[in-house]
């Protein structure tokens, strides 16, 4: 199955997202101070909003700080959003800019800590995903 990273703030709704679907995933850490875990294999994102009301500031900052290096940049193979709907249009806003900005698919949003659906449903398409991915590269 393909690799997953993702980033979770305090509130721990990614983390227990991540939690509840049993696979293995590093961890983007919360502090600059902390160093960014080594990806060596093809990775999806899974990754919340935080944007203000014009959607500025949607990518969290320790995100863009992990997706700047190219050797990272270059493995990631889709991204899963996470947001609140009560923000309308701006909800999931950070996997939209991230799939623009590295040309991935966004393979999947939740709200919140999402649902048992949700988990199934990432399960799987993390499952057929793999399937998909290029063996020539």
């Amino acid at each position: 199955m393909a690799g997953l990273a993702y980033y979770s703030s305090a509130s721990g709704n990614t983390a227990r997202f991540v939690a509840r679907l049993g696979l293995p995933a590093l961890r983007i850490p919360i502090a600059p101070a902390h160093p960014m875990p080594a990806i060596d294999a093809p990775f999806v994102l899974i990754c919340p909003t935080y944007a203000d009301g014009e959607g500025r500031g949607a990518v969290p900052k320790a995100v863009i700080r992990f997706l700047n290096d190219p050797r990272r940049r270059a493995l990631l193979r889709g991204v899963i959003g996470a947001g609140n709907r009560n923000f309308g249009a701006t909800y999931a806003l950070a996997a939209r800019v991230i799939a623009d900005k590295c040309t991935v698919p966004i393979l999947w949003r939740f709200e919140l800590a999402g649902t048992d659906t949700d988990i199934q449903k990432v399960r799987a398409g993390l499952q057929h995903f793999r399937g998909l991915e290029c063996l020539t590269v």
